[in-house]
């Protein structure tokens, strides 16, 4: 959504306003406009077609709010705050917001003002005032009538535009407020009405993405794997197409099928019927492969780990009985020793979170100066005894350390005797 757009489809709308406030003085309508609102007072209608009659916005910006200031109480203050409100969005001005809000004093549904104040709003990062004025705009969009002045062809495009960019400034600012099914709705209505502009597409990825529903989160990897096609600069579109691939190893469990779903979007605007794809194996389904592909005996502790505290009951009683009172010869991390009891993280995961997970116990204590440091690498034996699976913690028993390893002996140089003297 560009400033320029809101700008060009104000300036149609002000230019007509303008149209539709220049009539006769006197109550003299042309036969054509009668039911456009008449200025009767002379010095009043001179005042007004002076000040939009100027051909610098400046001027006629000055104009106007002298005419307002002047006349507060006139027939022509709504046209006169509409076309004041177009100028002052044309030539940038900050003033376009009260302009805004002082069309909505008189005119609540003013649809030309509520896409002005939701878009300025917006730019402000005012994401609750941007969004009830973009929802109220697209409530009474429906019910705008064509202004005098404006072709039938130019008042659809118009509603069509302004649709737009309301449903984009709604959908923008749910997402802010974590409004995730308002930010959807609306973001997709803006992407079907234009479905190559990126900064509506993704947005509506980032709101279908966890915490969304399953079937939200597929429809958002469609559309981050299409903004990744529409961002145009190398190093924006590198990130979105790194920042997708994640989310759909997260969501698929590999990253076969990627490169094809990038192929997909970059020619296809919309998911197309039926459109899936398939989910992760669950952690029990991930347990249980383990299971089938390797023996208990040939895995390694973090293998164990993972089916005991996500498996089904029959896969972790099969790891559980063939491991139970075995020795079983180990490396982990010391997270705390005593001269009893050493508490060890024997998975990757919880060697970097510095996590126990194994707690090794002794028959008799370890000398002092056996007992490894805080964070040490260690090799130790044990039998497996008991386990919890949530938090994951097996106890071992009878734990052994290796034998501190001897120097060789040092051979002593021979004595050589002086030769007996004759």
């Amino acid at each position: 959504m560009k400033k320029i757009l809101v700008t060009v489809v104000l300036g149609v709308a002000a230019l007509a306003a303008a149209q539709d406030a220049a009539q006769p003085a006197q109550g003299q309508p042309s036969a054509s406009t009668t039911q456009a609102p008449v200025i009767k007072d002379p010095a009043e209608y001179n005042a007004y077609v002076g000040a939009i009659g100027q051909k610098d916005p400046a001027a006629e910006i000055s104009g106007l709010e002298a005419f307002l200031t002047q006349y507060p109480n006139s027939i022509m203050k709504p046209q006169a705050l509409d076309v004041l409100m177009g100028l002052y969005q044309q030539t940038g001005n900050p003033k376009v917001m009260d302009a805004a809000k002082r069309v909505l004093a008189v005119n609540p549904d003013s649809v030309k003002a509520l896409v002005v104040l939701a878009f300025s709003e917006r730019a402000a990062q005012k994401w609750a005032d941007a969004k009830q004025h973009a929802e109220h705009g697209l409530e009474v969009l429906p019910k705008w009538t064509k202004p005098d002045g404006v072709s039938d062809a130019d008042f659809a495009k118009q509603k069509t535009q302004f649709g737009a960019i309301l449903e984009s400034v709604a959908g923008f600012s749910a997402l802010q407020l974590k409004d995730y099914p308002s930010a959807q709705k609306h973001l997709r209505a803006a992407v079907e009405a234009d479905p190559n502009n990126v900064e509506n597409i993704y947005p509506l990825a980032i709101a279908s993405l966890p915490p969304s529903t399953p079937a939200d989160e597929i429809n958002g990897l469609f559309f981050i794997a299409r903004a990744a096609n529409l961002v145009t600069d190398p190093a924006a579109k590198e990130q979105v197409k790194k920042f997708g691939r994640s989310k759909y190893m997260r969501y698929h469990g590999g990253e076969d099928g990627w490169t094809d779903l990038l192929a997909q979007t970059a020619s296809t605007p919309l998911p197309p019927a039926g459109f899936t794809i398939k989910p992760a194996p669950t952690p029990a389904e991930q347990a249980h492969n383990m299971v089938v592909a390797t023996a208990p005996d040939k895995m390694d502790f973090a293998q164990w780990e993972f089916i005991l505290s996500n498996g089904s009951q029959a896969d972790q009683d099969l790891v559980w009985n063939a491991i139970k009172g075995k020795a079983v010869q180990l490396n982990g991390t010391v997270i705390k020793a005593t001269a009893t009891e050493f508490d060890i993280a024997g998975s990757l995961d919880d060697i970097e979170a510095k996590k126990a997970d194994i707690t090794l116990t002794f028959e008799a204590p370890i000398p002092v100066k056996l007992i490894p440091k805080d964070g040490s690498s260690l090799d130790f034996q044990g039998e497996p005894a008991s386990y919890t699976p949530n938090p994951f913690m097996m106890t071992m028993e009878k734990g052994m350390l290796p034998k501190p390893k001897t120097a060789p002996p040092v051979k002593k140089p021979p004595v050589h005797r002086k030769p007996a003297s004759n």
